[in-house]
């Protein structure tokens, strides 16, 4: 028999239920839209909401490579394209009056994939072991809210639900036992960037103190104009009477428009700079600075982001089997896209918002299943960070590793983050042994940091591949945008 709960924020009572060690309270509408229009809060209701169904997936296309990597993410969930829906998990053992960190947790998927109630992004063990309150949010996907032309059809429209669902929280969350004046926006690849971009959008300080960014590619984040105008040129056939699973089957059509525009077209919907809520691209970096002594920053990536994608790079299959020099190739493969789409630009992040007089640590996770292929991948972090045995144990990112080693290091990992979200100040340096090191970001002169970077980063072009050995393996195999089709892919 199920024990259920009931709450009574503003937004009106709500029914959750008791699972194990923590209460959940699951599918509960933050905001309306119709299609193409941005989203405005849920009228407050005085019936009880029933919430104890998942939040619905946005539309989204199937993808076989990555039910072999995490399995089946998405098992389980209804789709329906009006998704603005969140889910709260908190502590079982919640005392009365107790005000906890709340964690708002925003899922990846290149912007076209993935749930805030995918079972593999499941926080029960982050909330249950660290005593915090976790929102996972879902958000619009896709054509349906990553495509605009700023006129009829509204660019940033996934931003905008996930300001009005941020926005829910500081409304409501106190009654789930959450502190709204301690909130932890955090995400991992397309949701770091979204993080990233919250950041620059006008109040972003009084909707959360912290944020968390896990592998945001950055470095393709700049410089998309001519590629969005390409690909919403393409997408005019959508109409906002086009059925839903037409929507989805016309999405690779658009997506294929940015495939000319090199590591960029990897994650071909995003954000686009100069449209609301976002400034013009030139005034990014201003919008940063400004909210960087309000916002502090734990910012970082995998050792081996692009190994997720390489085994399944067609192009390069030839050259990774070759002896002796396929291994060579693989690395300097994987080390180009790496520092390309996210390491430089997230050195430069973390040194920017230094600079601007915020806090930020930078981390680098290096934990891999011993013998494991796709080695410390991209999305690596996530069964370290949400892992349960019956949701990853026999997934391909993790095969090689016991169920014991993944919890040992998962549990230090949960600890670091929640630590981060309580306001724990982080050492200057600190490690988890064989898993994860970080240091805190150096106030360096803006000159010195871009010169590191290189100029080629600026605005999200492809930077030239490093010299030496490296350079003279790019000669013989085939033009980098083809050597990993998605390097950020549908976990990012």
């Amino acid at each position: 028999m199920i024990t259920t709960l009931t709450f009574a924020p503003p937004c009106g009572p709500v029914r959750g239920w008791v699972d194990g060690e923590v209460v959940r309270a699951t599918g509960i509408p933050y905001a309306v839209a119709g299609r193409f229009t941005a989203p405005t809060p849920t009228i407050d209701w005085s019936e009880l909401f029933d919430a104890t169904a998942p939040a619905p997936a946005c539309p989204q296309v199937r993808s076989a490579f990555l039910e072999e990597i995490i399995g089946g993410a998405m098992d389980g969930l209804p789709r329906d394209e009006h998704c603005q829906r969140l889910s709260v998990t908190l502590p079982r053992d919640l005392a009365d009056g107790e005000q906890l960190p709340v964690m708002v947790w925003i899922h990846g998927g290149s912007y076209t994939t993935g749930a805030g109630d995918a079972p593999i992004m499941d926080p029960m063990l982050l909330v249950a072991e660290q005593r915090v309150v976790v929102v996972s949010v879902t958000y619009r996907l896709g054509l349906f809210g990553y495509l605009g032309t700023g006129h009829h059809r509204p660019a940033n429209l996934g931003l905008l639900d996930q300001l009005a669902a941020l926005r829910w929280v500081q409304r409501n969350i106190a009654a789930f036992g959450g502190d709204r004046s301690n909130v932890t926006a955090f995400g991992q690849s397309a949701g770091a960037d979204a993080v990233a971009h919250l950041m620059a959008t006008p109040g972003a300080e009084s909707l959360f103190r912290r944020a968390i960014l896990q592998s945001p590619p950055l470095g393709i984040s700049r410089g998309r104009a001519r590629m969005n105008a390409a690909m919403a040129a393409a997408a005019e056939v959508v109409t906002a009477a086009t059925p839903a699973e037409e929507v989805v089957a016309l999405q690779a059509e658009v997506a294929a428009h940015a495939a000319s525009f090199g590591l960029m077209g990897a994650m071909a919907f995003g954000t686009q700079y100069g449209h609301h809520p976002l400034p013009a691209e030139h005034k990014v970096e201003a919008a940063w600075d400004r909210v960087a002594p309000h916002i502090d920053v734990l910012i970082g990536h995998t050792t081996e982001e692009a190994r997720l994608h390489v085994p399944a790079a067609v192009r390069l299959r030839r050259w990774v089997r070759l002896p002796l020099l396929g291994p060579l190739v693989r690395r300097a493969v994987v080390s180009h896209v790496t520092a390309a789409v996210y390491s430089r630009a997230i050195r430069r992040f973390a040194a920017r918002h230094a600079r601007a007089g915020g806090t930020a640590h930078r981390y680098v996770l290096s934990w891999a299943a011993p013998g494991n292929p796709y080695g410390a991948a991209h999305a690596i972090d996530l069964p370290l960070l949400f892992g349960q045995e019956h949701t990853w144990a026999h997934t391909g990112l993790v095969a090689g590793a016991t169920w014991e080693e993944i919890e040992a290091h998962g549990r230090q990992v949960r600890r670091l983050w929640a630590d981060f979200a309580r306001g724990a100040p982080l050492d200057a340096k600190g490690r988890i042994p064989g898993a994860l090191s970080y240091r805190r970001a150096q106030d360096l002169p803006w000159a010195a940091v871009s010169k590191r970077n290189g100029a080629a980063e600026h605005r999200g072009t492809a930077v030239p591949p490093p010299r030496g050995p490296v350079t003279a393996v790019s000669r013989s195999v085939p033009h980098r945008s083809e050597l990993v089709p998605d390097p950020v892919g549908g976990t990012s």
